[in-house]
Parts: structure tokens; sequence; C-alpha cells
């Protein structure tokens, strides 16, 4: 494993990226491939009462087919912020640690408002970042490479809802911990990072910490 990872951008991403975050300790975000639809950039997948849960950042579609992530708008259509912010209060009300972090998500959804997707989706990483106590050094690219430079490991199509992790990322290995509607669900598996977190608290580092597997 290098020093140095590549990731998407990604809204409130899932554990297995934030794995990432805690064992790489540079760590690049990617802002200048094309936007693709359907993936964590702008979706997340919570524990809602019935079962997973997307929540997908409505974007302004681009005047061109080819559009850098980093020129991508965040729509105000279908008052997405609101249903968002409602569909999180809903799920997590109940956890341990919501109501001791809600505050510093609330205005993410109440008051801020970011133009482009990659500003909102870094802001909530770095306030995540914070409250895990995790400290990556953290960059953004400034052109687009098909293959990562030599020395990154390139994570970015690897951490996708539609791949299966044990395939895609050897590296990651789901740790199982406390989730609220885990009697009546199961356990859901690389939910977004809010449900460790809402769920777990301050354990959530020792959550990611076991869900590494180290190379030999």
């Amino acid at each position: 494993m290098s020093s140095t990872v590549l990731l998407s951008t990604a809204y409130l991403a899932p554990v297995q990226y934030y794995t990432k975050l805690y064992a790489y300790p540079e760590v690049m975000i990617e802002q200048m491939d094309h936007y693709v639809k359907q993936t964590y950039r702008n979706r997340c997948v919570i524990a809602a009462p019935d079962g997973p849960l997307a929540l997908t950042i409505p974007t302004v579609k681009p005047d061109t087919e080819k559009c850098p992530l980093r020129d991508i708008r965040i729509s105000d259509h279908g008052n997405w912020r609101h249903l968002h912010w409602n569909a999180l209060c809903s799920a997590y009300n109940h956890t341990p640690y919501f109501e001791y972090y809600r505050d510093d998500f609330a205005p993410f959804y109440e008051q801020k408002r970011y133009t482009f997707l990659v500003d909102y989706n870094e802001a909530l990483m770095h306030l995540v970042c914070s409250l895990i106590d995790l400290t990556p050094q953290l960059s953004r690219t400034t052109t687009y490479q098909v293959v990562a430079p030599a020395g990154v490991d390139d994570f970015r199509e690897l951490i996708h809802p539609k791949r299966a992790t044990s395939e895609a990322d050897p590296t990651f290995r789901p740790t199982t911990y406390y989730q609220v509607f885990q009697e009546r669900l199961g356990f859901l598996p690389n939910l977004s990072i809010v449900d460790l977190l809402f769920n777990m608290g301050p354990e959530s580092l020792l959550v990611l910490k076991q869900s590494v597997v180290r190379s030999r």
C-alpha cells in the first residue's frame, strides 16, 4: 500500500471510503473527471426503518455532454435539502449519538448553500473527519489522468454502489457494529458514514480501523 490514495468526490460517502481516509495519510480527490450519474458522487445510502434508502442530490444538467465534475452545480429542484434532513432525522433520531451531532449537520440542510457539488461534498467530509478524529492531508486533482500516477492507489471507480466490495476492494472488510434497526433488518454493511457516526459516535474510528485489511 502506498501513502497516497485517489478517490472520487462523494456525498456522505460509505464506510469503505472513510477506511481510505483512515489508512492513507495523503488523499487526492478527483474533480476533473466527467460527471457520471448513479454513483456516490451525489448519492448516499442510509438505513431507514424499512431498509436501505438512497438519498440523491439533484444536479443542474450541464450544457455539454462531457462536463468536468468540478463544474457540476447543485440544483434546488424538489426541495431536496428538506427531504434529506427529514430522512436523516427519521432514520437516526433514536440512535445513541444523533442528538449529539445533529447541530453539526443541520446547517448543511437548513442554512448553508453551496453552488458546486464538489464543494458541498468536501465541506461535509471535513466535518465528518473532524468528528471522527481523522486527519488526512487532502488535496484536489488539477488534471484528469486515466491511469493514476505512480505510487498512488486508485479507488475512483472501485468504490461504487453497484460493485461488490469484497471483489472490487480486498483491502476492505466491513466490521459489524450496532445499528438501531439491526434486529429488524439485520446488519447492513457499507452504508453512509453517518450511519456509523450516529450509531457508534467516538468508537467510529475503531470500526474503521478494524475494517481495513492490511496487505502482507
